[in-house]
């Protein structure tokens, strides 16, 4: 969320910025409303005063005795336009909050506009095949680790089931991830799956995407990333200065009705309703949140470098990224069944975009209160990691590598043919 006065008093920066991203308008429908609210508010502060007038002046004819009939029907009406006018005016404050709430942050003015990407650096030589590689879900139907047939009898399309080898690689991948983040530093948290409206709305998952959640019956959401609980854990707190920067690295299981997906990656983990993920989350102070970026994106490659995976880095486009985002950059691991990068983690700062709307906030060493600046990254996507490990390193008789990092975790070297 930005700062309201902040929109008021900046407009035209403001319009100029989100007009990169196609968001502009938002901006006006916001500020017409906000203007109607200001008009009433004042309208209702003269009310106020006149009541309050009107009462001294009762008052004092009573205590001379005099009749004050005619100023108490006078009272009257202007009781009744003014509970007319708080109407209006409550109205109109919870849709100009509601307004607020629906702009997007503001790009960055190192991002590219449009919709293609900056190709920043590529990670690792391109995979080579003496055959025609297979897809990862074929690979993991053969070798029988993955069972898609088996998950939609139970749950549906967009369901996965991992078996022996497959089910191990999953886990090992999650404990590989954590073992890697806690080392350089980062402190683990195991986050509730199951989180209430307040904690989206503070990251930005509300009111926009509700369509793309699954919600219970409690009214409770179940979470589509740990960045929602892991952000939230600092809902409504004044940090202390010297507790920043805060980093920390949290596995949860994911859930995403994926509205207006269909008929994309409809095969294979790419695009699940329900996955696994590794999340990293920083609160810093606001002058350390453009050098934290740059951190958290080497945390997340430092999986990908392990791991051996041919991988790039763009930097988004401004007309395709998060609505929270002032800044992303994404990681993207090569596919070469579909002989394309794909999306494996997006590291993004916010600045105080999430900051404001959860009022996370810090004391600095001269005790004046600041909002703090979050950032995030997936550290990975267990699932599409695991569909990269099966197709870069698939061999022709269908058996697959495992990865130097993850022999300790696995105690094998490689997954053969049932």
């Amino acid at each position: 969320m930005h700062d309201p006065r902040k929109l008021r008093e900046e407009a035209q920066e403001y319009r100029r910025r989100l007009r990169r991203r196609g968001a502009d308008g938002l901006l006006d429908e916001a500020l017409k409303v906000d203007e109607d609210r200001l008009s009433v508010l004042r309208r209702v502060e003269e009310l106020r005063a006149e009541r309050n007038r009107a009462s001294q002046e009762i008052a004092g004819l009573r205590k001379a005795g005099k009749d004050a009939q005619a100023e108490i029907e006078r009272m009257r009406g202007v009781g009744e336009e003014l509970k007319a006018k708080e109407a209006e005016l409550a109205e109109l404050e919870g849709k100009v909050q509601e307004l607020w709430l629906q702009i997007p942050n503001v790009p960055s003015d190192d991002m590219p506009d449009g919709l293609e990407p900056r190709e920043e650096r590529v990670v690792f030589e391109r995979p080579r095949f003496g055959f025609e590689p297979k897809a990862h879900w074929e690979i993991g139907t053969n070798l029988g680790i993955l069972d898609f047939d088996r998950a939609t009898r139970m749950s549906g399309s967009r369901f996965a089931l991992q078996r022996g080898l497959g089910a191990k690689l999953e886990r090992a991948l999650i404990d590989f991830m954590i073992d890697v983040h806690t080392s350089r530093g980062y402190t683990e948290i195991f986050p509730p799956f199951l989180v209430q409206e307040p904690a989206l709305y503070g990251t930005g998952q509300l009111p926009k995407f509700r369509e793309e959640m699954f919600q219970t019956q409690t009214g409770h959401f179940l979470i589509s990333t740990a960045e929602v609980p892991v952000t939230n854990m600092h809902r409504e707190e004044i940090l202390p200065d010297d507790e920043l920067p805060i980093r920390y690295c949290a596995y949860s299981a994911c859930f995403r009705a994926e509205a207006g997906a269909a008929g994309r990656d409809t095969r294979g983990l790419i695009r699940l309703h329900q996955f696994n993920k590794v999340e990293i989350v920083h609160f810093v102070r606001p002058e350390e949140s453009d050098r934290e970026l740059d951190l958290i994106v080497d945390e997340a490659e430092e999986i990908l470098r392990r791991l051996e995976l041919h991988y790039r880095v763009v930097t988004l486009p401004t007309m395709d990224y998060g609505f929270s985002a002032y800044k992303t950059l994404d990681l993207e691991v090569w596919l070469p069944s579909q002989d394309m990068f794909r999306e494996i983690s997006s590291a993004t700062n916010f600045r105080d975009f999430q900051a404001r709307r959860a009022n996370i906030r810090y004391r600095d060493q001269d005790g004046k209160v600041h909002f703090v600046h979050t950032l995030n990254a997936s550290g990975l996507a267990v699932g599409r990691t695991m569909a990269a490990i099966l197709e870069q390193y698939q061999d022709e008789d269908g058996s697959v590598r495992v990865p130097q990092a993850l022999r300790p975790y696995m105690g094998v070297e490689r997954i053969g043919p049932r």
